[in-house]
């Protein structure tokens, strides 16, 4: 996969979105806690890459594909399982360097987004885990489609917690009371705009209090919160779980959300197509 700096990377530097500093601090604050944040995050169903591979009308077997937001490396692991040829890009330092550690021959490019320094349709697939809504989508989007080849895939998920489980439902609310409810980043949807289909799958992992605490812990508005105030929440919510869970023992239940866009096929005269030999 050919690298190339993004095509608006030369002058002056593209004006941030409104709250594009405060997402940054909140986005780096897990530069903070990668170890913590790799060894407790779910991981993804072995129905959600079926699902990729069904939407984005190719095997990921042999395919070229640009994990963005990779993080510790979480779904690029599986990626790589299934076959795929994976560039990870990552902003942050501690994470990019957590996925140097374990996953030393994945190329690494530390960038985002929103300036993807690659080659004009060089990717098959593009993915964003848990990714997207940290990003500028009036920029990351047509940087997506360039990237891609005709026929490409953009997937971009996330791991939701199902709060139809009234124990899920009841953590929520009361971390909301601590945090407030404002989502961090920017939006978690494409653009209406952009035709694209939806898919949910429902999964669930069964792990220790302490991993789920840690889980928990390595969300953004724990790192970036007063330190009493995130050790005394994570205090309490360990003592409403082991109500609900008294071998400590906590089954949390998730609904992967998966949306799936492609850039449309080649058409004669299309200036990204490369040109038969």
């Amino acid at each position: 996969m050919a690298a190339a700096p993004p095509p608006h990377s030369a002058g002056a530097p593209h004006a941030p979105a409104p709250d594009i500093w405060q997402d940054t601090h909140r986005a780096r604050s897990f530069d903070r806690a990668t170890d913590q944040y790799d060894q407790a995050r779910p991981g993804y169903p072995a129905a959600l890459f079926d699902t990729v591979e069904e939407l984005a009308g190719r095997p990921l077997g042999g395919a070229d594909t640009v994990d963005v937001g990779a993080g510790t490396g979480i779904a690029t692991r599986s990626l790589l399982a299934r076959g795929a040829r994976v560039v990870a890009v990552e902003p942050g330092a501690g994470m990019a360097d957590r996925l140097r550690r374990t996953l030393p021959a994945v190329p690494l490019l530390r960038a985002d987004g929103d300036a993807l320094p690659l080659a004009d349709a060089s990717a098959d697939l593009i993915t964003y885990a848990q990714s997207w809504h940290w990003t500028d989508p009036e920029r990351s989007l047509p940087e997506a489609l360039r990237v891609l080849r005709p026929g490409g895939a953009l997937a971009v998920w996330w791991n939701a917690a199902d709060h139809s489980v009234p124990w899920i439902a009841g953590q929520s609310e009361r971390l909301c009371a601590v945090f407030g409810d404002d989502a961090p980043g920017r939006a978690r949807e494409l653009p209406d705009t952009v035709p694209a289909v939806k898919r949910s799958i429902r999964w669930t992992r069964r792990v220790p209090l302490a991993t789920h605490l840690d889980n928990i812990g390595s969300h953004s508005n724990f790192l970036t919160a007063d330190p009493r105030t995130a050790a005394d929440t994570l205090r309490r919510e360990r003592d409403e779980l082991l109500m609900v869970f008294p071998d400590g023992q906590v089954v949390e239940e998730y609904t992967v959300l998966l949306t799936v866009t492609r850039r449309p096929p080649a058409t004669t005269g299309d200036p990204r197509t490369p040109a038969k030999r």
